[in-house]
């Protein structure tokens, strides 16, 4: 079996680590696992908008990926957890952001409904599952 890599992901998951003790992704032999991400900036601040929070939690999954050497390209599975249900708007961004980041494939997806998640004011996680070639 091959030994467990840890990634951090510069920025916010340095925060994470220091202070939460978790890392950002971790690679063994060629799958890739990451934590949840959220659509914060790397000062922690979520935008207002739905839309805006579920682009920027895309943009730090490929963040997050790119440190393990993966990419949306590898992405097999995710796993989005949802505060307040699922109104159209939500999964309208979802599949267009999912067309854009993984134009060739079609990853599985599940999509869970919960109470909170990791920060008040976040609506949003993502975590993904990534096979390297």
């Amino acid at each position: 079996m091959k030994k467990p890599e840890f990634f951090v992901t510069p920025g916010y998951g340095e925060y994470m680590l220091s202070r939460l003790h978790y890392s950002q992704a971790v690679k063994i032999g060629d799958q890739v696992e990451i934590s949840g991400q959220g659509g914060w900036d790397d000062d922690l601040q979520i935008p207002e908008a739905i839309a805006d929070e579920i682009v920027q939690a895309f943009r730090n999954v490929e963040r997050t990926l790119a440190t393990a050497g993966a990419s949306w390209e590898d992405v097999v599975h995710v796993n989005s957890y949802h505060v307040g249900g699922f109104p159209p708007e939500v999964n309208e961004v979802m599949v267009r952001l999912y067309r854009n980041y993984m134009p060739n494939h079609a990853p599985i997806w599940t999509q869970v409904g919960v109470a909170a998640l990791g920060l008040p004011a976040m609506r949003i996680e993502i975590r993904v599952t990534a096979i390297v070639p």
